[in-house]
């Protein structure tokens, strides 16, 4: 058993990630175990775009609440920090993520590579960045994302991560999956 879990995140957007973790977490998680989730979030949403982007997913309800309500009262903090129940905590940092992850103390089991649209927005799938994010990763550690760019792909191999495509969701065709294998020692 795990008694601290770290899932961090690139893009925190409308905090749907995060929520559906959560919930997850609440359901799976055994007694003692703490949930930590680090987003890096260059331009946070307004609370009034965060509630309109989460209305769909009602099934969320009291936890959508929950966040909003802690988001509103922090709307200009450039580091959210809060205890969202007795077993999980959420930071988001507000800034670039290159910097922000290179100063960054901790490491993930688990990645969310959810920033916006690599054609769109390439400076979220560089190869420094990537580079940091495999740096950031326990041994073990795993990523998923939406996008299945190919050079999204080979920054995150070149930064050391096994990378495999996998089948896309709602309509995707195609998403990537990747782990940060240990490499054995040399045999002498």
């Amino acid at each position: 058993m795990m008694p601290r879990f770290s899932i961090a995140e690139l893009g925190f957007g409308t905090g749907l990630n995060f929520l559906e973790t959560w919930r997850t977490w609440v359901k799976t998680r055994r007694p003692g175990q703490q949930l930590t989730f680090t987003s890096f979030e260059r331009f946070p949403l307004s609370t009034d775009d965060m509630a309109r982007s989460l209305a769909p997913w009602s099934d969320l309800g009291s936890l959508s609440t929950e966040l909003l309500s802690r988001w509103s009262r922090s709307d200009s903090e450039p580091e959210r920090c809060w205890q969202m129940d007795s077993c999980t905590s959420l930071h988001v940092v507000v800034g670039e993520a290159e910097p922000a992850l290179a100063n960054w103390a901790d490491v993930a089991g688990a990645w969310y590579l959810d920033g916006f649209s690599p054609a769109k927005n390439p400076d979220m799938w560089s190869a420094p960045l990537m580079q940091q994010v495999f740096d950031h990763t326990v041994p073990g550690g795993r990523f998923a994302t939406y996008t299945a760019a190919g050079w999204v792909r080979r920054n995150l191999q070149a930064a050391g991560f096994q990378v495999r495509k996998r089948r896309g969701h709602a309509g995707k065709r195609e998403m990537m999956v990747g782990e940060k294998v240990e490499c054995e020692p040399p045999s002498s």
